[in-house]
């Protein structure tokens, strides 16, 4: 029987593995985790569902569930950052990051804003650019893909990260998504990820929140050293 369920935002799949399994075997308790994204999730507790646990990539979606009398207030457990994938071939990696996105040659895609923070994360972005751009944030913004994240967006083949499968399925050519993938897309050669410097550089706080007492425990285990150090291991950085 499961303990505790759990709703985590889906850029924490990867961490959480090594995470849940530590705390399960630290505490005996099983922990069933759904992986989506955080905008869906939170739509899906509005509309009845019930997890114990919520974990976000953003604050705006617990707080509105806690603003609502259905959780706890929301604690920050993890920041992430957004960053850039891109064919690793010289003309997407040898130009200013900012230069190389506005090129209109590119295609580039996006996860989906509204549904996913990540989407919104790339739409604070293409804001900040119009602000020292003008003009070319809002060409971004038009230009943009939504191709994942979205309720009727296309799913990711099971073990393949979506910044990979867009590129290497030639959907796209940039995608914007979170600097904590950045090990694993290591992993691909025909892959680079780019960080943006400031002012460019857009933070992502992650939040917690829980909905059911019950899972205190695997809340406080996430806070604690023990879960903190996973997290920074896969990536994040913290809170």
């Amino acid at each position: 029987m499961t303990d505790i369920l759990l709703y985590a935002a889906g850029s924490l799949r990867l961490a959480f593995a090594p995470l849940l399994a530590a705390f399960q075997a630290q505490s005996g308790a099983a922990v069933e985790a759904v992986f989506a994204p955080a905008g869906l999730l939170c739509r899906r507790i509005e509309n009845g569902e019930r997890p114990q646990l919520f974990a976000s990539a953003n604050l705006a979606h617990p707080q509105r569930l806690a603003a609502l009398g259905m959780a706890q207030p929301v604690t920050v457990f993890a920041r992430n950052r957004l960053c850039a994938t891109v064919r690793n071939i010289p003309p997407l990696t040898e130009r200013p990051l900012a230069e190389t996105l506005c090129d209109p040659r590119w295609r580039l895609a996006t996860s989906t804003p509204g549904a996913d923070p990540s989407g919104d994360y790339a739409q604070q972005l293409f804001e900040r650019i119009e602000r020292r751009e003008p003009g070319q944030g809002e060409a971004l913004r038009l230009r943009a893909l939504a191709l994942v994240g979205g309720e009727h967006s296309a799913p990711i083949p099971s073990g393949r990260l979506a910044a990979e499968y867009l590129i290497d399925s030639g959907l796209a050519d940039i995608f914007l998504g979170y600097a904590s993938y950045a090990p694993a897309l290591a992993a691909y050669p025909a892959l680079a990820v780019r960080q943006f410097e400031p002012p460019l550089a857009v933070m992502a706080d992650y939040g917690l929140c829980l909905l059911d007492v019950w899972a205190q425990r695997l809340a406080d285990f996430i806070l604690a050293e023990q879960g903190q150090e996973i997290l920074r291991r896969n990536g994040f950085l913290p809170p």
